[in-house]
């Protein structure tokens, strides 16, 4: 048998390097972008999830004569069935949501979580932009603190 042909059958070294070299280039554009479109993601959740708490409180409050019931972590007595069914969890962290009913300067609550959002995420929200933590206060609405 030729030579020739047995080694027109494979690629070489500089063929797979140069195919291995590409894949890494589009790996190092593509990887910082799903990176960054999670974080956007944990943070549109984390929006959603404090929108979905004031939502809740006011039902609450609309059943108990104006109250927003007692203040400190979100608990099922407060937020469970029928007003929300469940606790929900900040995405970004796992942690849970802190209610702040007593009256203050953001109205008669604050819905607030632990922080820890990329803070690129979060420069589109008034506030604080580019702060790491999302707020729902009853006066303002959402925001970045």
């Amino acid at each position: 048998m030729d030579d020739s042909a047995t080694r027109a059958r494979g690629f070489t070294l500089v063929e797979l390097m140069i195919v291995i070299a590409i894949i890494a280039i589009l790996a190092a554009i593509l990887i910082p972008n799903f990176l960054h479109a999670r974080a956007q993601a944990a943070t549109a959740g984390c929006e959603g999830n404090v929108k979905m708490i004031a939502t809740g409180l006011e039902e609450y409050a609309v059943d108990f004569q104006g109250s927003y019931g007692p203040g400190g972590t979100v608990t099922s007595t407060l937020l469970g069935t029928p007003y929300l069914g469940i606790t929900p969890r900040d995405p970004a962290t796992g942690s849970t949501y802190s209610v702040n009913t007593a009256t203050g300067t953001y109205g008669s609550y604050l819905v607030s979580d632990q922080g820890g959002h990329d803070t690129t995420t979060t420069l589109s929200l008034p506030g604080n932009p580019g702060g790491s933590s999302i707020v729902y206060a009853q006066n303002s609405g959402i925001q970045a603190k």
